[in-house]
């Protein structure tokens, strides 16, 4: 008999890829809108109704995409097990939305005199924008994935979303998990317990699953009791939701919102499409051999499709398809997880599930997708580098502690504009820790691929990195002078901020010229490649 004549869509490992892979989904869906109505007070029924069906539907189409590649592959080699890749909603990105874009927007909005609903309107609008900026980015970049990967150095790479993964995904949810100890860290030391300890569970069970309902118990266990404090909340009533996740032209409206946020949108989607390559990689490592093209351009077909109908949270292919094709999961645990987040964005049973379930039990995951990207960074990079990761985390602690300061420079331009004084050391602190954050994922890239090019002793190609990293000074690319980091004209920046922007730039300029100078001395090594 054909082989593929015995080919199901569904397997009994396809239950527990199904629970890993949506309760990923949850998790990062749960701090998104955490993070907007906690932090920023922005209106819940605007991400519930609005971002929340069309970010759903991105990860519908996605998946089903996927199972569908799948199919084709064991068709193709006559096969009947083949994993299909998992694809959710990206941790890194969406947690830099909330907190970097579309939460600082929002206040910026108010600020600028609008009413609430009207600023809540605008930054969906910026959302939706801002994943068709980064879908087209990744559908270009598609067909040159691989002359990406080639010339950007994998330490800056990994590096740089490391430094969001570490700060952004680990810390801040563990301080989520902290501020409610007796749930959340039984919550983590059980996903340490089986994903890191590789420990045995009751019956086979996922180790995410069986954190998640711990940490559930805990809470409702606990809570009523007054165990936990304060940290306890009655559930909400459960709210019916209908919302179809029409197309709509909000995005175009929403398209010269994303100018300022440029230097944080366009390296979230290259840094997509690198992923998308290095899972590829991983998958055929695996023994399925998807094509890397395929994938990638099904990454940002499923993105453009969530920003048209209201999404603000990009799609990627997981890192985990060897995981979950170890834990005996096949096609149906795609299927699975399309559907239910799908309709669940549709029906509005997920933003009954977010309310429902406190961040302590949910973020647990989101510190282990920390911990494995951080890792990785160290894993997948030659050791000779680790100095050049390293230092692509000091622009994320910079955007961190401002993060942490309330931003200041967005909740108050005024005050930040008297940062920018001079202090009898240079400039003030707080104006420091702001600029180095601002723009702070290129930043990362170029200090990395700056050392990257001194550990190879190439001295002169280090020299050319600082002059790009000098440009991209300039015009607020990176370590932007604007409050909201927004990039600018040089020129038109009032006499003290072009003080600071001149510093910058200058600095870049200055090293360049002494790497270059360093360069001539006999016996340095020489750049010689002439595709450098």
């Amino acid at each position: 008999m054909n082989p593929i004549a015995r080919m199901c869509w569904f397997s009994s490992g396809d239950i527990n890829g199904f629970f890993g892979l949506v309760v990923d989904n949850l998790s990062v869906l749960a701090f998104l809108a955490t993070a907007l109505i906690v932090i920023f007070g922005f209106p819940a029924e605007i991400i519930f109704t609005r971002m929340f069906p069309g970010t759903a539907l991105g990860a519908l189409v996605g998946n089903l995409a996927y199972a569908r590649m799948a199919r084709t592959l064991a068709r193709r080699e006559g096969r009947s097990t083949v994993t299909a890749m998992p694809l959710g909603i990206d941790a890194p990105t969406s947690i830099g939305m909330a907190l970097l874009v579309l939460g600082p927007a929002f206040l910026s909005y108010q600020q600028a005199g609008f009413d609430r609903n009207v600023a809540a309107t605008m930054t969906w609008q910026l959302g939706m924008a801002s994943l068709v900026v980064m879908g087209l980015l990744k559908f270009v970049l598609s067909f040159f994935g691989a002359h990406v990967q080639r010339h950007v150095p994998r330490a800056g790479l990994l590096g740089s979303i490391a430094g969001i993964a570490l700060m952004l995904i680990g810390f801040l949810p563990l301080i989520e998990i902290l501020r409610m100890p007796v749930v959340g860290l039984a919550g983590l030391g059980i996903v340490l317990y089986a994903l890191i300890g590789k420990g045995r569970l009751p019956f086979g069970m996922p180790g995410v699953l069986v954190a998640f309902l711990v940490s559930a118990a805990l809470y409702y266990g606990f809570g009523p009791m007054g165990w936990l404090g304060s940290g306890y909340h009655a559930p909400d009533a459960w709210q019916f939701r209908f919302a179809l996740p029409w197309p709509n032209g909000g995005f175009i409206d929403g398209l010269p919102l994303t100018v300022p946020y440029l230097s944080l949108l366009l390296p979230f989607g290259l840094l997509m499409v690198v992923g998308g390559i290095n899972v590829a990689e991983s998958a055929r490592a695996a023994g399925d051999d998807y094509s890397t093209r395929d994938i990638l351009l099904v990454e940002s077909l499923s993105t453009l499709i969530a920003g048209a109908c209201g999404g603000v949270a990009q799609t990627t292919p997981y890192i985990g398809q060897p995981a979950y094709k170890a834990m005996g999961a096949g096609i149906g645990y795609v299927v699975l997880t399309g559907l239910f987040i799908g309709l669940g964005g549709v029906f509005g049973y997920l933003s009954n599930t977010v309310e429902l379930l406190p961040l302590a039990v949910l973020a647990p995951i989101l510190v282990f997708i920390a911990i494995g990207i951080t890792s990785q960074a160290f894993e997948a990079t030659p050791r000779r580098y680790s100095a050049a990761v390293v230092i692509a985390f000091f622009p994320a602690i910079a955007r961190l502690v401002a993060i942490k300061l309330s931003d200041p420079a967005i909740v108050d331009p005024a005050h930040f504009a008297a940062l920018h004084a001079a202090t009898d050391h240079g400039i003030s602190e707080v104006a420091t820790i702001v600029v180095l954050g601002n723009g702070f994922i290129i930043t990362s890239m170029v200090w990395a691929s700056f050392v990257v090019a001194l550990v190879d002793s190439r001295p002169r190609r280090a020299a050319s990195i600082l002059l790009i990293g000098a440009t991209l000074s300039a015009f607020g690319l990176i370590h932007s002078v604007h409050p909201a980091g927004s990039i600018y004209l040089p020129w038109q920046l009032d006499a003290i901020e072009r003080s600071i922007a001149v510093q910058f730039s200058a600095a870049y300029v200055v090293l360049a010229a002494l790497i270059f100078l360093l360069s001539l001395q006999p016996g340095t090594a020489k750049q010689t490649d002439p595709g450098d």
